[in-house]
This record gives C-alpha cells, structure tokens and sequence, in this order.
C-alpha cells in the first residue's frame, strides 16, 4: 500500500467497524477509563500510576480485539493496518510534520489561553504534583511509547484506512480524527490539538503507507509535552 493506492477492504465489514466503536466508545470509557481507573486509584493512591497502568490494559485490549475481531477471521497479519516499514526517504517527511505539528499546537495553545481556556488537566496536574525522576520515566513512557502505537495502529490504521477507502483520504481524514477528538474528552482543553494532529497523523499515513511514521511523530510530539509539563 502506497501513496494513493488506499483500495477498498472488501474483507472489512460494518460489522467489524461496528464492534470496533462499541468497545471504544462504550465499553472502554465505561469499565476501563471509570471503573477500573477508580479501582487502581484506590489501590495506589496515585492518580499518575493508576492512570499509566489503566493505558497500558488499554493498549493490550485495544490491539488483542482488532487482532482477534478484525485481522485474525480474515487471515490477515498486522500489515493490513499499516504495520511495515516504509522508504528511508520518507525520515525527512517525518521532521517536516513533526515541526508543522508543534508550531500549529502552540498557535492553538496561545489561542486557546487568549480566550480564557488554560492548558492544565488532570493528567498534566498529577505529574508536576508528584515530580520524581521515576514518575516523570512513567509518565513518559505512558504518553510517548504505549499511547502512540495503540492509537496509531486503531485510528489511522483501522478506522482512517476504513473510512478512507469507502469515502476517499480527506473524509477518512476528518472522519477518523473526529473520533479520535470524541475520545479524548472530558479534557476539552486538548480537543482542537487532538483534532489536528489526528489530521496530522492520517496524512503522514496516507504519505507513507505505514503507522511507523506517524507513531514516530505522535510520540515525540508527546515527549516534548511531558517534558515541558515537567519543566513547568
């Protein structure tokens, strides 16, 4: 799969789309993102570990049901989501994005402050409260490693190339990166970065005919965010 050439599933059903939105939109924020989070709070008595071990059952359950709802019925391998390497040349694309993705998130967050909308949430809250060098490792490896390849392998890889070869790449573009916006609520001061980075990622996707790439951006872009939070 290269530039252009996002040809129509015919493997991938509504169903699978179906079920796919059930367990993201539904089942996860409900047992996951709520129950089982205010469980593991209550455990550790800490927001930051409770919420990087709530995203790392996330990302097992994530990809354990596309793999076995989605791919495995099909005889399909990790490939079909994007999983495969991509052209050497295709490193400069990734500089060039991952730049047009921080300066266009700075204007919105200069934006967003202009307006009276602050930047701070709980996530950010919970590690500048408990900075230690072990909590700021966790926090980074929960927002620059386990976060980029889940969501990079869902919502570009399934729900990006879904919509895209049904509707075309700029509808699968705003389609995919509204949901991928929807999810990130209740932290309504990250929504408009959330949008356009999932634009941001679709489009290198769509680029390179790989998530690699866009797990390469998605996560840098997160380190930087982790670090400066520390830094704050």
């Amino acid at each position: 799969m290269i530039e252009g050439s996002f040809e129509r599933n015919e493997m991938w059903k509504w169903r699978d789309l179906i079920y796919m939105l059930f367990l993201v939109l539904v089942l996860v924020p409900i047992f996951i993102e709520t129950v089982l989070f205010n469980y593991l709070v209550n455990v550790f008595q800490n927001e930051l570990y409770a919420g990087t071990l709530n995203g790392l059952i996330m990302a097992i359950i994530f990809t354990t049901a596309l793999y076995f709802l989605v791919l495995k019925p099909k005889g399909q391998s990790w490939k079909a989501v994007g999983v495969r390497s991509f052209p050497f040349r295709k490193w400069k694309l990734i500089a060039v994005w991952t730049i047009i993705l921080i300066m266009v998130s700075i204007v919105l967050v200069i934006f967003m402050s202009f307006v009276g909308i602050g930047t701070e949430n709980s996530k950010t809250e919970s590690l500048q409260s408990q900075m230690t060098l072990l909590n700021f490792g966790i926090g980074f490896v929960s927002a620059a490693i386990i976060s980029p390849i889940y969501e990079e392998i869902f919502y570009r890889g399934f729900l990006y190339r879904f919509f895209s070869s049904r509707y075309g790449v700029f509808s699968g573009m705003l389609i995919s990166s509204l949901i991928f916006t929807a999810v990130h609520i209740p932290t309504f001061n990250t929504l408009p970065v959330n949008f356009v980075s999932g634009l941001i990622f679709s489009w290198v996707y769509y680029k390179t005919g790989s998530v690699i790439p866009s797990i390469l951006i998605h996560g840098i872009f997160n380190g930087i965010a982790v670090i400066l939070t520390a830094l704050a």
